[in-house]
C-alpha cells in the first residue's frame, strides 16, 4: 500500500512538468519548427488551457506534499514520544531497583524493625511495578 501511495504522489509533480513543457512547446514553436503544430488549430489557446491545468495541478501537488510532510512530522513526533516514554520507564525502573538494593542492604546490615518495614514498603512498590508490566 505504501509503495502505491509513494508512486501516486509522484503523479502531480510529473504531470506539472509535462504541462510546463507542453506550454513552452506551444508558445515558442510554430509549424515551421514542427509540422505537427500545423495540425493543431490555435496553439495559443491550447497553451492557455494547459497553463490553467498547470495551475490546478500545482495546487494538487501542493496538497499532496503538504499531506506527506504532515505525515512525516507525525511519525517523527510519535517516535520521539515513544523514546521519551521508554526513557521515563527506564528511569523509574532504575529508581525502584536502587530503592530495592538500598532497602535490602540496610536490612542485611541492620535487621531492625524499622528496616524490615522499609523492606516491606519496597516489596509493595515492586509488586505494583510488576503488576503494571503484566
Amino acid at each position: 500500500m505504501n509503495r502505491w501511495v509513494n508512486f501516486l504522489s509522484l503523479i502531480p509533480g510529473t504531470t506539472l512538468t509535462l504541462l510546463v513543457i507542453s506550454i513552452a512547446f506551444l508558445r515558442f514553436y510554430d509549424e515551421t519548427d514542427f509540422t505537427i503544430l500545423g495540425q493543431l488549430a490555435n496553439p495559443r489557446i491550447w497553451s492557455n488551457r494547459l497553463a490553467v491545468a498547470a495551475i490546478l495541478v500545482a495546487l494538487v501537488n501542493f496538497g499532496v506534499e503538504w499531506d506527506r510532510r504532515n505525515q512525516e512530522a507525525d511519525c517523527l513526533a510519535k517516535t520521539e514520544q515513544r523514546r521519551l516514554e521508554e526513557a521515563e520507564r527506564a528511569t523509574r525502573r532504575d529508581r525502584i531497583q536502587a530503592e530495592r538494593d538500598l532497602a535490602l542492604l540496610n536490612y542485611l546490615i541492620d535487621p531492625s524493625e524499622r528496616n524490615r518495614n522499609t523492606m516491606d514498603l519496597v516489596m509493595v512498590v515492586l509488586q505494583d511495578y510488576r503488576d503494571t508490566l503484566l
